[in-house]
């Protein structure tokens, strides 16, 4: 490692899609003749899971690993199992030696970093000199996945739901509420916009506001001991509310009248992709008093996807790559191993050091706000590789694929109730017949159970 002065890994470009050839090269410039045996680069798409555990009082550590990628290829020398006599000389100079890689075109899970598992996929390069530790490099890119899109006829068919509510205090009825809800359609990509329309009867005493919140639900599973292990997390990605509907009153809300409900960076819907974590999200819409208690809630299954929707004879919407928010999995977790800065030695205002330098992130697809889409990075990703001098090869370790599959089924059933009409607009007719059309506007307030969400 003395003669190697510089050693590098580049890439045409850091984000892919499967089917895509990740091409680079390896640059080496080394100030003297060596014996190298061989320069080996590997392609490896890695899924990781670590949770601690408490077992009889005892703490532990379980950890998984998943490779979704796994291919390498000889760059120049011998390969590592050639036992046959002699050594390749690496003449002193300047060296590049171009590599590619053809993606699968399976479905790839997106790359993901979080505290609890990682996605991670990467060009890993060796540089196999005999007698002596050899030198590692590693450089991350980053796969947008899976292919989700939102023109599936599945995610196209809008989704209604209905309630209502009777508050009685003792034995008097205080007021009904009664709510409905239509959802345009069920697949969005980062950045569009949620269409969200409703009808809201307050015959209550106090006002109320229709509350909107998507939540995002992160499942991680280890297939190890007897019955093995998963943990659950749930982050808010945003929360949305209405102006308030007055009491004794009726009201019609349409988002895309007010403040636009606009999705954030946030990685895709990721169900039976992986056997070790999977991405869900859910958006709750339900009826909000002044002292903040929720009546009515609705759940709606929302898929993030990769694909935008697109207008038939129009152009589609041009895409960009930002990095994920940093309130939810995959953006508030920055793994130690990809930070540079400088430690605090106690000395001086802890506001006046460094920034910190963040080697990689993984970013993701999302709407253009722009005219014309490019890529997209903020300040503090570094395009430089990231390389990393080990004393022994990475061994490679090979699993069967396995899934795991969390399926969200949406039941809503007609119950024949009676509608809240006031008695001069009452009629024999029963508009329930026909659940996916969304409401006229001279239409009264249909009630109905609330959708439930049946988890399998």
């Amino acid at each position: 490692m003395d003669y190697i002065s510089s050693f590098d890994i580049r890439l045409s470009k850091d984000v892919y899609y499967a089917g895509e050839t990740v091409a680079g090269s390896v640059l080496l410039e080394n100030t003297e003749n060596i014996k190298v045996k061989g320069i080996r680069v590997l392609l490896r798409g890695k899924v990781h899971a670590t949770l601690k555990v408490v077992k009889s009082g005892e703490r532990r550590t379980i950890k998984d690993d998943q490779y979704v990628l796994d291919e390498k290829l000889l760059l120049w020398g011998k390969d590592k199992n050639d036992e046959s006599e002699g050594c390749p000389i690496l003449a002193r100079g300047s060296h590049q030696f171009p590599f590619a890689f053809e993606l699968p075109q399976s479905t790839l899970p997106c790359s993901l970093e979080s505290r609890h598992g990682t996605i991670r996929y990467y060009i890993k390069v060796i540089i196999d000199i005999p007698y002596a530790s050899s030198p590692q490099g590693v450089k991350y890119f980053t796969i947008i996945g899976p292919h989700i899109d939102c023109m599936e006829e599945k995610y196209l068919s809008p989704l209604s739901g209905q309630d209502r509510k009777t508050i009685c205090c003792w034995c008097c009825q205080r007021g009904a509420l009664a709510l409905r809800i239509t959802v345009d359609r069920t697949a969005y990509v980062c950045g569009e916009n949620i269409r969200v329309r409703a009808q809201v009867e307050n015959r209550q005493s106090s006002p109320q506001l229709i509350t909107i919140r998507l939540t995002q639900h992160v499942e991680y599973f280890i297939d190890k001991g007897v019955l093995g292990e998963n943990k659950s997390t749930n982050c808010i990605v945003f929360e949305h509310k209405s102006p308030p509907i007055a009491p004794n009153s009726q009201g019609k809300y349409d988002s895309t009248l007010e403040q636009p409900i606009k999705v954030p960076v946030v990685p895709p819907t990721l169900i039976g992709v992986t056997r070790l974590l999977q991405i869900y999200y859910i958006m709750r819409i339900c009826l909000e008093d002044e002292k903040g208690n929720e009546n009515l809630p609705l759940d709606f299954p929302i898929t993030i996807a990769t694909v935008p929707y697109r207008i038939p004879n129009s152009s589609p919407p041009p895409i960009e790559y930002d990095f994920c928010a940093n309130h939810v999995e995959g953006g508030k977790y920055i793994s130690p191993e990809f930070r540079l800065g400088q430690v605090y030695d106690g000395e001086g205002e802890e506001n006046n050091r460094e920034e910190e330098i963040v080697l990689y992130r993984p970013v993701y697809a999302k709407i253009s706000e722009r005219k014309v889409g490019s890529p997209h990075y903020s300040k503090d990703l570094r395009s430089g590789s990231f390389t990393r001098i080990a004393d022994s090869t990475l061994q490679m370790l090979t699993e069967s694929n396995g899934s795991r599959r969390r399926s969200i089924v949406i039941a809503s059933p007609v119950l024949h109730e009676k509608p809240i009409i006031p008695s001069s607009q009452q009629s024999t007719t029963n508009p329930l017949d026909n659940q996916e059309q969304p409401p006229k506007d001279n239409e009264p307030l249909l009630i109905q159970r609330p959708s439930q969400i049946a988890i399998q």
